[in-house]
């Protein structure tokens, strides 16, 4: 890869710094050419005045040149830091496009690293995750990947599935020969080993996929509960209209809210109830949607009013949700309760009110949201990694069926594709596809 890429490495907008940043070739010529100076020293930040083309001054920066194959890419790099604004970081990017070099694809520089043998994948999707973690215990988790964590559980189960198949190998090359007893009995428990620490890895990647990509919760309830004055709240401004209409809400709300340190996405949906108006009822349909996709849901009943059917449909639908962390919530305490407490005791309501406080069911939220990053378990970051881990799961409890029948060209067989599947989290063999697939999700400048 001889052609050389530049990109502008900061989000575009008003700032106090904005970084370009060439990688390639011809980067170190490019330095010279922009700054006019005589000797560029590497890793030293040089604070230089930067020229077009036609030596007309552009800004005052810092220019930071990084050798081969000590930089992020594993090629020439040169990072110019200017003043920040959309205007200047385009003007040196033209200029040195100008010069010859082209403007890089997303996560094209990323792609480079990986290709030089500075990231494996892992760190890679790492990398890419981290830049819009959602939580605290996100970038925990992101930086030890970038560490290696994901990396070293690969190897381990591969050095483990390779040293599997080598005895099957082995025993392949003198079939006449009896297999072992100890080394049949040592490769399958260290298959049953690795199959279970994956369906436990997995099940965990599944469970705290709201620490990466942000918890999705909605709020239920029939009409005129105060969802939407919930939702103002935790909002802290009148996102939604508020009235004592019912059905105002007709469609579903969606809104980005911190809580602790947790960045959510919640929504706030049409009261359900039976409703012969149309918009009414599309409306409806979204919210049940929006349920399936909720890792949280928000149950909310009205403390002023009585238990009617409507307040019946929404707990017949709470018991049927077995995958999701319910809130039940009763609002309206500060008016007098006309409300059947005891139709929801079974779910520890909380005592809650518009006019008055929703810190208990904020608290409640980041105390579940706390607990699901808590520990050091193991997580899979992405779709291709759950998917790939899966796939090596179902290889090797493929391949246990002809091991215990003594058939160990088929045990091979399915051993290998295990090997690869496994692998592939770290660096793929049909690589080139898979890689455009994935580096092209990353920003521009990384």
């Amino acid at each position: 890869m001889n052609n050389s890429i530049a990109a502008i490495a900061t989000a575009h907008g008003v700032s106090s710094i904005s970084i370009i940043r060439v990688s390639g070739e011809m980067a170190l010529d490019i330095a010279y050419k922009i700054s006019r100076l005589k000797i560029i020293t590497t890793r030293y930040a040089h604070l230089t005045s930067l020229y077009r083309k036609d030596n007309s001054l552009i800004d005052q920066a810092i220019m930071i040149y990084f050798s081969a194959p000590n930089s992020f890419t594993g090629e020439e790099i040169v990072e110019f830091q200017c003043h920040g604004g959309m205007i200047v970081a385009q003007e040196i990017l033209d200029t040195i496009v100008e010069y010859g070099v082209r403007l890089a694809e997303p996560g094209e520089f990323s792609k480079r690293a990986f290709l030089n043998g500075k990231i494996d994948l892992t760190e890679a999707e790492a990398i890419s995750k981290l830049i819009e973690a959602k939580s605290v215990d996100a970038a925990k988790i992101l930086a030890k990947q970038m560490k290696g964590e994901l990396k070293v559980f690969v190897d381990e189960s591969r050095d483990g599935l390779l040293k599997s198949l080598a005895y099957s190998e082995v025993m392949i090359d003198y079939a006449e020969e009896d297999i072992p007893d100890d080394i049949m009995q040592s490769i399958v428990t260290q298959l049953d080993g690795l199959t279970t620490k994956i369906e436990q890895i997995v099940d965990a990647s599944y469970r705290r996929r709201g620490l990466i990509e942000g918890f999705r919760v909605a709020i239920i309830g029939k009409p005129n509960v105060g969802k939407s004055s919930l939702l103002n709240a935790l909002l802290s401004y009148d996102r939604a209209i508020v009235s004592d209409i019912a059905g105002t809400t007709r469609d579903t709300i969606e809104e980005q809210v911190r809580i602790g340190s947790h960045i959510i996405r919640l929504v706030d949906t049409a009261g359900i109830r039976d409703s012969n108006d149309t918009i009414e009822k599309i409306g409806i349909e979204r919210t049940l949607s929006s349920i399936e996709d909720a890792d949280v849901v928000i149950a909310l009943f009205d403390d002023s009013r009585i238990f009617d059917s409507e307040d019946e449909k929404i707990l017949s639908l709470i018991s049927k949700l077995e995958d999701k962390h319910i809130i039940v919530a009763l609002n309206k305490v500060d008016l007098k309760s006309s409300f059947e407490r005891n139709k929801i005791a079974m779910y520890h309501p909380l005592e809650v009110s518009a006019k008055m406080s929703f810190t208990k069911l904020t608290n409640a939220l980041e105390s579940f949201f706390n607990s699901i990053g808590e520990g050091d378990e193991l997580m899979l970051i992405s779709t291709r990694q759950i998917e790939a881990v899966k796939k090596s799961r179902e290889a090797i409890l493929e391949a246990k069926i002809p091991l215990l029948n003594g058939e160990l060209e088929f045990f091979s067989y399915h051993l290998q594709e295990a090997v690869k599947a496994i692998s592939s989290i770290s660096k793929p063999y049909d690589s080139e596809e898979i890689l455009d697939k994935m580096f092209g999700e990353f920003c521009l400048g990384k």
